[in-house]
C-alpha cells in the first residue's frame, strides 16, 4: 500500500492521569486560564478516585495503537505510528521531538475526537503547531470522520444488539460531550453549529440503522464557569424528564466518545446510572468503538486516503449520511479559538 509522502502516523489523544498524584496536576492543564473554580476542579478530582485516582484513556489508547500497528502490518502498510497528548504524559511536543529524531519528515496525524469544535479539533491543531517549531516534521491531518462508515458502524451494531434484548417501548438517549454554546455557534464556522449539527446527524444515521423509533441527543460533563452557557440538556435532567414523561426503559449510546474513558465510566456509568436507578428507568450502556476492527481499518482508510490527497490524486472518500466528508484543510474561520488568534497546524 502507497502511503508516499506520508512516514508516519501521529495518534493524538487528551491524555488523563495514571495514579493519584497526577490528578490535580493534569486538571490544571486541561484547566489552564479558563477560570474554572477550585472547587469544581477538587469535584472532578473525586471523580478519579472512584477508580484509583487513575484515568482509563492512556490504556485504551495504548491498546488502539497495538491494533493500527497489526492493522497495518497485515495489510501491508509500513508506516510507524507515534502516540501524543495535549495534556499529559507522552505529551505532543515530546512524540514529535521523537518523530524527529528518526528521521520523520512528513506524518498524517489522527485526533481521537470525530467531531468539529474548537476544543476537539483546533486546540489540538494549535497544540501540535507549538510541538512542531523548530524541528522539519510536516504534519497532514487526517479528517474529521464523524461520518466515515468505520465510525458509525460500531454504534449501529451495538445499540441494535442492546435493542433486540430491550423493552419494546425503549428511548435511545445519544449522548456526547457539553461544549460552550458559543463554541458551538463558532464550529466550522461562524453560525455553522457543526459540533450539534453533525452529532444530530450521527444519531440519525444509528438511530435509522439499529430500528430506533424514539431517540434524543444529550450532554454530558460539562465545566468551566458556571456563568457561561453550555449545551443542554444534560444527561441527568434528560433522564428526569424522559421519566416524567412515562418512559420506564432507556439505552445510552456514547456517540461523542472514541473510547470509554472518564467521561464514558463515570458521567454516564455512575451518575447516570445512579440517576436511572433512582427514577426506576431500566438502563444499558452500548460501548464506543474502541478497538472495534472497522474503526482500526478506518485509520488505515483514512491515512491512504490522505496520502493520495498530498500526492495531488483524487481518493475516494468513505463517508455515510448527508454531510460531506470533512475537508483535509479547515477553513482559516473554522472552529476558531474565541479567546486569542494563535497559529495552528494544518
Amino acid at each position: 500500500m502507497d502511503a508516499h509522502p506520508l512516514d508516519a502516523l501521529l495518534l493524538v489523544s487528551f491524555g488523563g492521569p495514571e495514579q493519584p498524584a497526577d490528578v490535580m496536576p493534569f486538571l490544571e492543564n486541561v484547566t489552564a486560564g479558563r477560570g474554572v473554580p477550585r472547587n469544581r476542579l477538587e469535584q472532578v478530582a473525586e471523580h478519579y478516585q472512584h477508580f484509583g485516582g487513575r484515568s482509563p484513556i492512556n490504556d485504551q489508547n495504548r491498546e488502539l495503537l497495538d491494533a493500527i500497528r497489526k492493522d497495518f502490518a497485515e495489510h501491508g502498510l509500513d508506516l510507524p505510528v507515534y502516540w501524543g497528548n495535549r495534556n499529559w504524559d507522552p505529551y505532543l511536543r515530546d512524540a514529535v521531538k521523537q518523530m524527529a529524531s528518526d528521521g520523520v519528515r512528513r506524518a498524517a496525524y489522527l485526533v481521537t475526537s470525530a467531531y468539529s469544535s474548537y476544543s476537539g479539533c483546533r486546540q489540538y491543531r494549535e497544540n501540535l503547531f507549538e510541538a512542531t517549531v523548530g524541528t522539519d516534521v510536516e504534519l497532514s491531518r487526517l479528517r474529521l470522520y464523524f461520518n466515515h462508515p468505520g465510525f458509525v458502524t460500531p454504534f449501529v451494531e451495538a445499540t441494535s444488539a442492546a435493542l433486540a434484548s430491550a423493552p419494546a417501548d425503549t428511548h435511545v438517549v445519544f449522548v456526547t460531550h457539553s461544549i460552550p454554546t458559543d463554541m458551538n455557534a463558532a464550529s466550522g464556522g461562524p453560525g455553522e453549529r457543526a459540533y450539534e449539527t453533525q452529532h444530530l446527524e450521527v444519531a440519525r444515521l444509528v438511530a435509522e440503522g439499529a430500528g430506533a423509533d424514539a431517540w434524543t441527543l444529550a450532554y454530558c460533563s460539562r465545566s468551566g464557569s458556571p456563568h457561561q452557557p453550555w449545551l443542554e440538556p444534560d444527561i441527568n435532567d434528560h433522564l428526569r424528564e424522559l421519566a416524567g414523561d412515562g418512559v420506564t426503559s432507556v439505552i445510552v449510546v456514547p456517540i461523542g466518545f472514541v473510547s470509554d474513558h472518564m467521561e464514558v465510566v463515570f458521567d454516564l456509568d455512575t451518575e447516570a446510572a445512579e440517576t436511572a436507578a433512582e427514577l426506576g428507568l431500566t438502563f444499558a450502556r452500548v460501548p464506543t468503538p474502541g478497538v472495534h476492527p472497522t474503526f482500526v481499518a478506518m485509520v488505515r482508510d483514512l491515512v491512504l486516503e490522505r496520502a493520495a490527497a498530498d500526492r495531488g490524486d483524487e481518493p475516494t472518500r468513505s463517508v455515510v449520511g448527508a454531510c460531506a466528508p470533512n475537508p483535509d484543510l479547515c477553513a482559516q474561520d473554522c472552529c476558531p479559538n474565541l479567546r486569542m488568534r494563535l497559529p495552528a497546524a494544518p
